[in-house]
């Protein structure tokens, strides 16, 4: 899965954070009901957001139940369950199926072609109430695949297929806000193939593995992360106009801390890695160089 759509907690209210975690919760919850223990390895937060623009949307009622979770025994939870919940976990188990083939493919990981064996009645389950959606993966997987293979240099046209595919899935209605659902999708789907790419880039260059980014970083290098961050901008600031466009009162608070702030949590923390790690380097670097002197200075002096 993507792991990029997140909250920013330290920017959320406590009731949001509370509302947030209880969509999380229900997500959990329907993904067990549907596909048992084994549903609930799939969980995703950025599911969860679907779930809660979605439940803003169409002002979806919840259903609330009160459970005990394994992880956390010493505490009652509270889960929100809806419509947008049970198709929301329906997404999420055919993007984490297709994502395991895909890591069958790759690396023949015999872990991941096992886990789709087990997950087969569920996916033509899916398949045969959600088609479209289903298709939209399955084409978005085929089509990347033939992208890969060739070393496509194009990043627009990469990022475009992942964006083709999340606004394929953020349309759950056939209705008035289904152009605007899918436009915000496709953005947010560009934005998180370039984030993903960002982020394995150095993983990508050592195992070379296909990455655009790579390309754009060997063309121009000293502009390359000023590049990368206006990309990123410009693709959330399509996903706001989108957003802000609909009429969302209900949850608005989550959606924009969200839109506006959560989905730059992991470049930060990319950023910050990035830092600590070059002044490592330079220390050890400094260190050497001391190292050298010293030695010099003392090969000097016995002679």
């Amino acid at each position: 899965m993507f792991g990029y759509i997140n909250i920013n907690r330290s920017e959320l209210s406590e009731e949001g954070k509370s509302a947030y975690q209880s969509y999380y919760c229900g997500l959990c919850r329907r993904l067990k009901t549907n596909c048992g223990a084994k549903g609930q390895m799939l969980l995703s937060y950025d599911l969860t957001f679907l779930i809660v623009l979605l439940t803003g949307l169409y002002e979806l009622p919840n259903e609330e139940a009160e459970f005990t979770c394994p992880l956390h025994p010493t505490k009652k939870r509270k889960a929100y369950l809806n419509d947008a919940t049970g198709y929301a976990a329906d997404m999420n188990l055919i993007l984490a199926y297709q994502n395991m083939l895909d890591d069958w493919r790759d690396d023949k990981s015999y872990t991941k072609k096992a886990f789709t064996k087990i997950l087969d009645k569920d996916y033509a389950r899916i398949m045969e109430r959600y088609p479209k959606q289903v298709r939209a993966v399955e084409e978005f997987m085929k089509k990347t695949a033939e992208l890969e293979s060739r070393r496509e240099t194009n990043l627009d046209l990469a990022a475009g297929l992942t964006g083709e595919m999340v606004g394929e899935i953020f349309c759950w209605k056939d209705d008035v806000w289904k152009d605007e659902m899918k436009t915000l999708g496709f953005y947010m789907g560009k934005f998180i193939y370039l984030m993903d790419a960002y982020e394995d880039l150095a993983k990508d260059r050592k195992r070379n593995r296909y990455n655009p980014l790579l390309f754009m970083k060997e063309k121009d290098g000293q502009e390359f992360d000023t590049f990368c961050r206006l990309l990123l901008t410009s693709m959330m600031a399509e996903c706001a106009k989108s957003f802000e466009r609909l009429p969302i009162l209900l949850h608005a608070d989550i959606l924009r801390n969200i839109l506006y702030s959560g989905v730059w949590s992991k470049y930060e923390y990319l950023q910050l890695r990035k830092k600590k790690l070059e002044e490592k380097s330079a220390k050890k670097l400094k260190n050497k160089i001391s190292h050298e002197s010293k030695h010099i200075q003392k090969a000097g002096r016995a002679q």
